[in-house]
């Protein structure tokens, strides 16, 4: 569940830009915070502003969340986990209600966003429900809707506290929070 439905705030939107070196393309909202407090998923709209299909709802942020993942990609946890999605008829069903549960807050974000959905058949995070093919979309998936993706959740729980460290970048002040107070 996201946090607001009027959208992040400017500091957000701010600290966002600074994790991915460039403005965020599509931010409907912050999704899931790093225990510092900074953003580390957003969700996205299903379409960019020139009408581009942008399939990915939730996007991993942090810096230092997308190089922990990184690291168990490199390390073979996709082809592994996808191994075992073939052989386990549970976690293939875990896997078709986490790829529903995408699909559904996809089509909502669609319509708070007031766009159009995307076509029938456009894939969900990550090669969900069948494979994997981007741990980072299943750990922001995780983080955004607790429980909806066990992947997800086994992956976050791999890349460890990467918050650790603290604020991946310097919080950018929020210029309303400026006003208010003078």
């Amino acid at each position: 569940m996201t946090e607001s439905s009027t959208g992040p705030s400017a500091a957000d939107a701010a600290a966002v830009a600074l994790q991915l070196g460039r403005a965020p393309r599509g931010l409907l909202a912050v999704a899931h915070r790093c225990p510092c407090g900074l953003p580390d998923v957003v969700e996205t709209a299903p379409r960019l502003p020139d009408g581009t299909p942008f399939p990915t709802l939730y996007y991993l942020t942090c810096p230092r969340a997308v190089a922990a993942v990184s690291r168990l990609e490199a390390g073979g946890l996709m082809r592994e986990m996808t191994q075992r999605i073939a052989g386990d008829p549970g976690l293939q069903q875990a896997c078709l209600a986490a790829h529903h549960d995408y699909l559904a807050r996809r089509g909502e974000a669609a319509d708070r966003a007031g766009v159009a959905p995307l076509a029938a058949g456009t894939p969900s995070a990550g090669g969900m429900p069948d494979r994997v093919k981007c741990l980072h979309a299943l750990v922001a998936h995780e983080l955004a809707a607790p429980g909806a993706s066990p992947l997800g959740a086994e992956a976050a729980r791999a890349a460890g506290p990467w918050w650790r460290g603290g604020p991946c970048v310097t919080r950018p002040e929020d210029p309303a929070a400026e006003t208010s107070a003078r």
